[in-house]
């Protein structure tokens, strides 16, 4: 059964529509009309292997936070979605990412239970990359954990270079999150000693 799911969200400020696929094997569609963030998209699902379609139109005019922001929700959503139940799914996931002087470590909990913490955010310093406001990683990756219903941490342990640290973190999420979404024969429920998530 393909998880997959495709959502869409207009506003007065964004129209977007994303295509998830869990089960992929890395292929992306990006066009969010940010360069930089297409790149950290295509990222996402190349080193996840899902398959992403992401259309973003936004008040580019204006910045390119509504576009960021806007997106992360969709995603979160499309996340959401695509785990569906959670039966059979490990749950949790992490991942230890290096890139070049950078080192970032990401963890997951698909619990339905939303909330995001960024350590050593301050590191990242430099108020643009491209023509990527470096303030909206926050504002893309708190979406997406609250539209998704999951724990997100995220911890930069050392970095410099900004392209670096931001990159490492979307591909150590796309690990994280490939981790959670896998499914292990020995659980035949929810993994929770609730019985429910």
């Amino acid at each position: 059964m393909a998880r997959s799911a495709e959502i869409a969200r207009k506003t007065k400020e964004t129209d977007i529509a994303v295509s998830l696929n869990l089960d992929g094997s890395g292929n992306a569609e990006i066009a969010t009309g940010i360069g930089f963030f297409d790149h950290m998209l295509d990222a996402f699902a190349r080193h996840g292997l899902f398959d992403l379609s992401v259309k973003a139109d936004g008040d580019l005019n204006v910045d390119g936070h509504h576009s960021v922001e806007d997106t992360g929700i969709v995603l979160g959503e499309a996340i959401r979605k695509a785990a569906g139940d959670k039966k059979g799914i490990r749950r949790y996931g992490f991942f230890i990412l290096p890139m070049d002087e950078a080192l970032v470590t990401c963890a997951v909990d698909l619990c339905d239970r939303p909330y995001f913490v960024f350590d050593n955010e301050e590191l990242i310093t430099p108020p643009r990359v491209g023509d990527f406001d470096t303030q909206l990683v926050r504002e893309f990756f708190y979406s997406v954990s609250y539209a998704a219903g999951m724990n997100l941490h995220f911890r930069v342990e050392y970095g410099q270079n900004a392209h670096h640290i931001i990159e490492a973190m979307f591909k150590a999420f796309s690990k994280a999150l490939d981790m959670a979404t896998q499914t292990d024969p020995r659980i035949t429920d929810v993994l929770s000693t609730k019985g429910s998530l």
